[in-house]
């Protein structure tokens, strides 16, 4: 197994999405990632946040909804949660068996705790209190704990998801309770680009981002990123590095105008959403 780390060392927060998880293979080519992270960065623990794998969560509505028209949302929250921890299960036993030391986490064990009743259809980011006790007791003794995004517990300990996109949502709560040194944010794309580069080859990437720029292309249809993480990860000023698992590929980083070194950006938002909007774009694009 890898050598433990301090318990004050750095900790960094990496989220990988659904879209990643695209078959079982998926989940050793993210363990893959996460160890050259780890092997880049040996001093550094990691927070890993994980989704379910790309179309569990609609299949598991679709088995609710088949049951009962209007399911309960606090059973069907129970029921997506599923989703999230097998993926944790999996990613966790993959990366023990590339020899990192690495813990699967629960729900309750992350620590993110909502003041109030939030549902998925809330537009609204939530109140979350977040007690780090569980997880540096984890990192103390592992270089890697693996956690379940989507989803906090509500004053019950039941779960309650954050909202489609609400991984995001949990990786950048995570960062700022943690005070970690970095967050990024795994997608099937590199980052954001002018269009949508599974059909226009042609689509411009975007190196930089402004946190308005990139709020301003959520409005635009752009679920890339869930707003409401945006605007936690704006207001505490956490920088976002937007990527895809291909380490040599470019990515976005999305920050501050101050934090940006050497930006020169060619179009304004107003000129990319504009752009963006005169192509046709599946779900779930990049912008």
């Amino acid at each position: 197994m890898s050598q433990f780390v301090s318990a004050d060392s750095p900790i960094a927060v990496i989220k990988i999405g659904g879209s990643i998880f695209k078959t079982a293979q998926s989940y050793r080519q993210a363990a893959a990632y996460v160890r050259n992270r780890h092997c880049s960065w040996p001093h550094e623990r990691l927070v890993v946040v994980v989704s379910a794998q790309e179309g569990l969560t609609d299949e598991l509505a679709a088995t609710a909804i088949a049951i009962v028209p209007q399911p309960n949302p606090a059973s069907l929250d129970l029921l997506w949660s599923t989703g999230e921890l097998r993926s944790v299960a999996l990613l966790a036993l993959h990366l023990q068996a590339f020899g990192l030391c690495a813990t699967a986490l629960g729900i309750h064990e992350t620590g993110l705790t909502i003041t109030g009743t939030q549902r998925a259809g809330s537009s609204h980011r939530p109140e979350v209190h977040f007690d780090s006790r569980r997880l540096h007791f984890g990192l103390a003794r592992h270089s890697v704990a693996v956690v379940p995004g989507f989803f906090a517990m509500d004053p019950t300990r039941g779960a309650v998801s954050l909202g489609r996109g609400g991984s995001d949502l949990t990786a950048v709560m995570l960062a700022q309770g943690l005070k970690a040194s970095r967050c990024e944010l795994i997608k099937d794309v590199p980052g954001y680009f002018s269009a949508d580069p599974h059909s226009n080859p042609a689509a411009l990437h975007l190196a930089h981002l402004t946190f308005e720029q990139a709020l301003a292309f959520a409005d635009a249809g752009c679920d890339l990123v869930q707003r409401k993480a945006i605007e936690l990860a704006s207001q505490a000023n956490i920088q976002l590095v937007i990527r895809s698992l291909d380490e040599t590929a470019p990515f976005t980083l999305v920050a501050s105008q101050h934090q940006q070194v050497g930006y020169a950006e060619t179009f304004s938002v107003e000129t990319l959403v504009t752009h963006r909007n005169s192509i046709a774009q599946p779900k779930g694009a990049a912008l």
